[in-house]
């Protein structure tokens, strides 16, 4: 049975919402936001199932992560467009106050409750696997659990590495002069040589050290609670990277200080 077919057993499990707005960062890339069901809540690094109408009358869905912290009155997504995809290019075409479904259960096991304890944060995405962790860092929770936080953003072009003036705005306001954690961003474009970024795929970056030293940091499975997420050649490349030097993955019955999720 697909997705909508369990939702649209049960109608009180989603209800129709409308988008509120939109932005092209690309023209395949954009953030989207909508009005929220009254009983949907969610922690940070979540996802929920969203539904658009098809023109036969069906319905089609897609999971996609929160960027909106919990707290916001709107719900906020972050997509690509699919130029062969059943969803995403429907969803590009809509406009502010068309309806769009929005079930009312958050899933995902990407969250900082992962970790028991730990001093660093890792925070390691591709894409649009950038979403979950904006919404962690618009949330105190991170800020006071660790001392440094690293986000880590993989992209083709230069032009896709999003939300930088929000995540330059969050390591200004944070950071030890406030007592919270210490944020260092970094970029790494993959396609073409670009100012104040690394060359290279994350976990090239790892193994040959490049992502350590610009970040001024040592991984370690002592002090590093890493979380990965992204496209699921990335997360199974670094997933057996990492493993293979001692991180094992966190499991509810057994922390431990990986924590991993494709973004599809």
């Amino acid at each position: 049975m697909t997705i909508g077919a369990r939702l649209m057993s049960d109608p009180e499990k989603f209800s129709a919402q409308r988008i509120t707005q939109i932005k092209f960062w690309m023209p395949n890339l954009f953030t989207f936001k909508t009005t929220r069901p009254a009983s949907l809540t969610f922690t940070p690094g979540q996802f929920v199932r969203l539904g658009l109408h098809k023109e036969d009358g069906s319905e089609v869905w897609r999971a996609y992560s929160f960027v909106s912290a919990p707290d916001e009155e709107n719900l906020e997504f972050y997509s690509i467009v699919a130029p062969d995809g059943e969803f995403s290019p429907r969803l590009a075409r809509m406009r502010t106050g068309d309806e769009l479904l929005v079930a009312h259960t958050a899933f995902g096991f990407l969250t900082l409750d992962r970790f028991e304890d730990g001093r660093d944060l890792w925070l390691l995405a591709t894409g649009t696997g950038l979403a979950p962790y904006i919404s962690m860092l618009r949330t105190q929770e991170p800020w006071h659990r660790f001392e440094r936080i690293f986000l880590v953003h993989s992209v083709r072009l230069a032009a896709d590495l999003t939300y930088r003036d929000e995540i330059e705005d969050l390591a200004r306001r944070n950071g030890p002069q406030t007592h919270t954690a210490e944020l260092r961003y970094v970029a790494t474009v993959t396609r073409e040589k670009a100012p104040d970024t690394l060359g290279g795929r994350i976990t090239q970056l790892i193994e040959n050290g490049a992502l350590e030293q610009a970040a001024g940091a040592t991984l370690s499975p002592q002090h590093s609670r890493i979380m990965v997420c992204g496209n699921p050649e990335m997360v199974r490349d670094t997933r057996k990277l990492l493993t293979g030097m001692g991180y094992a993955v966190s499991r509810s019955a057994t922390p431990g200080p990986l924590a991993l999720e494709n973004q599809w």
